[in-house]
C-alpha cells in the first residue's frame, strides 16, 4: 500500500489524540499498566507511526503530565469560583480529587512509577520537568489566593505529593500500613495541609513562614 502523506495539521491532531488517550488510560489504570500498544490502538495508528511522535513511553508519560497541567489550573479556578464551596472546602476538594485521580481523570505517579520514569530521563528532561512542576504548584497556590514564593511552593509540592503517593501506595507498596484506615489517613493529611495553607493565606505580608 502507498504511504499516506500526513499534513502538519494531521500530525498535530494525531499527537494530541495520543496524549489524550494516554492520559485517559494512565489515569484509570496507572502508568505501569498502560502500554504503548493500548495507546496507539486506541487512536487507530500503527506502532511504527506512534514512535514517529514519541521515541519512548517515558516521553509520552511526560507529555500527558504536562498536558493535564492547564486542566488542573482550570479546575482550581472552577472550585474557587463555586459559591457553594467555602475556601477551605474548595481547597480540600481539589486535593482530595487529586489523591483519587483515577476517579477524576487525573494521572498521579506512584512510587514505583516515579522510580521507573525518572531513572530513564535525561538530565535536561528532568530539569524541564522540575521547572514545569514548580510552575504548576505555584499557580495552584496563587489560585488559592496564597502568595507563591519558592519556599512555599516547595513545601506545598512535597505535602501534596506525599498524600497522593501514600494513597496510591496502600496497601501494595506499603504493606506495613493498615489499608482499612487508608481513607481516614488521607483525610487527616488533607485537613492538615489545608490548615497550613489557611495560615499562609491569612498571614500578614512579610511574616516568616516558620512562625505561621
Amino acid at each position: 500500500m502507498p504511504r499516506v502523506a500526513y499534513s502538519e495539521e494531521d500530525r498535530e491532531r494525531i499527537r494530541t489524540a495520543l496524549i489524550a488517550a494516554g492520559l485517559e488510560l494512565m489515569a484509570k489504570q496507572g502508568i505501569q499498566h498502560t502500554t504503548v500498544e493500548q495507546v496507539y490502538k486506541k487512536v487507530g495508528i500503527s506502532r511504527t507511526f506512534f514512535y514517529s511522535f514519541f521515541s519512548t513511553k517515558e516521553d509520552l508519560v511526560l507529555e500527558t503530565l504536562y498536558w493535564q497541567q492547564p486542566k488542573i489550573i482550570e479546575y482550581v479556578q472552577k472550585l474557587m469560583a463555586d459559591p457553594a464551596l467555602s475556601w477551605r472546602d474548595a481547597v480540600k476538594k481539589f486535593l482530595h480529587d487529586c489523591c483519587y485521580g483515577e476517579k477524576n481523570g487525573i494521572a498521579v505517579l506512584t512510587i514505583e512509577e516515579q522510580q521507573l520514569i525518572f531513572k530513564r530521563l535525561s538530565k535536561e528532561s528532568y530539569q524541564v520537568f522540575r521547572q514545569k512542576q514548580h510552575r504548576l504548584f505555584g499557580k495552584i497556590l496563587e489560585g488559592f489566593g496564597i502568595k507563591a514564593d519558592a519556599k512555599r511552593i516547595n513545601l506545598f509540592t512535597n505535602l501534596s505529593l506525599t498524600a497522593m503517593v501514600i494513597r496510591r501506595a496502600l496497601p501494595d507498596t506499603l504493606p506495613l500500613f493498615v489499608p482499612e484506615a487508608a481513607d481516614e489517613t488521607i483525610d487527616f493529611q488533607l485537613d492538615a495541609i489545608v490548615d497550613i495553607l489557611e495560615k499562609l493565606k491569612t498571614a500578614p505580608q512579610g511574616l516568616n513562614d516558620e512562625n505561621v
